[in-house]
């Protein structure tokens, strides 16, 4: 019997060996690995610099087309702002040489119109009262 607590010990010593070579290994293979990942986080670095650069490159265009844009459609803004108050203007000085004269024009053909019309209107009247009196006079027996 005193085999079986030698026999027992030598497993527990065996398999403590090979889970320390499991480990051992494991701890070298992690190593293996943290490597490969180190040198392809490197890789992906190397190659992802120049198209970041390449991406900073477009950014900076970008915002640059953007000030030129912004520049240029104030400059329209302000081209519009001087092509409404010279419209303005032209749309006055036009209402002040065209519009009025013609509309006091207008108004002086209208009011002759009205005094000939006023005219003629008491025009009439007296000829009907003159041929009147010439009906009266050629029905008077004297």
């Amino acid at each position: 019997m005193t085999d079986w607590p030698t026999l027992f010990l030598a497993a527990i010593a065996a398999a403590t060996g090979v889970m320390a070579l499991i480990q051992i290994g494991v701890v070298i293979y992690g190593a293996r690995l943290a490597r490969r990942v180190n040198r392809l986080a490197d890789r992906v670095e190397r190659e992802i610099d120049p198209f970041l650069g390449k991406v900073q490159e477009m950014s900076d265009d970008a915002t640059r087309a953007t000030k030129l844009a912004v520049a240029q459609v104030e400059r329209a803004d302000q081209l519009m702002a001087q092509l409404a108050r010279r419209a303005e203007a032209t749309l006055d000085v036009v209402q002040q040489v065209i519009i009025t004269p013609a509309r006091r024009g207008l108004a002086l053909i209208e009011g002759l119109r009205a005094m000939f019309s006023s005219v003629r209107t008491q025009a009439k009247p007296r000829s009907d009262a003159t041929k009147a009196t010439e009906e009266d006079e050629a029905l008077f027996i004297g």
